[in-house]
């Protein structure tokens, strides 16, 4: 059922009954697919539904008035990354898929009956737009005081246990879809920039990237690195 990668993203930041697993599997999920590189949600939209990634990888950006692209976070699947829709009336930016992925869409209509009959699934869902909050907050520290290989070794860092709470990698293997360009765009750097780190890494022994795979072979340095403490992501 496309409602199950939802349930596992909420429960990994929340306590959930199984009637409130029941009741969001009630929820109507229609079912999209998208190619890589494909726009869900543009800024200035107008939203009527949710969306949760069901496969695949997608992207938060804004474009600012020199054309120059800021990527503000990524989202594997589970990830609900646009709830604010359920209370602000447009996007002030654009969702995107990074790779191909399914995308479900629950319309805000149910949702805001289900939160209304079932308090636990609103806390559980507000939980989910502070810790984005949180995550957000980090990637500031990361832009302001990291240096690029910090930067770098944080975000891998952050996403390996984004993916282990959903049950999507192994201890020291993961998908990875992310191109240098697009790292460049999360990262503050250039894309020369971000090859260099990435191939000091691997010299380093650190981590190697092949065929939209990570493989880490020293995690232990790659959170030193980072300077990663797991705190801010609030996993139960």
């Amino acid at each position: 059922m496309p409602s199950e990668m939802m349930i596992r993203r909420l429960r990994v930041n929340s306590k959930l009954s199984e009637d409130d697993v029941s009741a969001l599997r009630s929820l109507r999920v229609q079912v999209k697919e998208f190619p890589e590189e494909t726009v869900v949600i543009s800024e200035g939209e107008h939203a009527t539904h949710c969306c949760v990634i069901l496969s695949g990888f997608a992207y938060r950006a804004k474009v600012a008035e020199n054309g120059k692209r800021q990527i503000l976070s990524f989202h594997p699947a589970g990830d609900l990354p646009d709830l604010q829709g359920l209370f602000l009336d447009r996007m002030d930016h654009d969702l995107v898929t990074l790779s191909r992925a399914r995308v479900g869409f629950i319309e805000h209509r149910s949702i805001h009956q289900l939160i209304e009959a079932r308090p636990s699934i609103a806390q559980a869902l507000w939980r989910e737009t502070l810790v984005d909050a949180a995550v957000f907050r980090e990637w500031i520290v990361s832009l302001g005081t990291r240096t690029a290989a910090g930067r770098m070794a944080h975000l891998i860092a952050e996403l390996r246990q984004r993916l282990t709470a959903m049950g999507l990698a192994a201890d020291d293997e993961f998908e990875f879809p992310i191109t240098q360009s697009r790292l460049a765009e999360a990262l503050g750097l250039s894309a020369v920039h971000v090859n260099r780190v990435l191939q000091s890494f691997r010299a380093e022994g650190v981590l190697d990237i092949q065929k939209n795979m990570v493989k880490l072979s020293d995690i232990e340095k790659l959170v030193e690195i980072g300077g990663f403490n797991d705190t801010y992501l609030h996993q139960q």
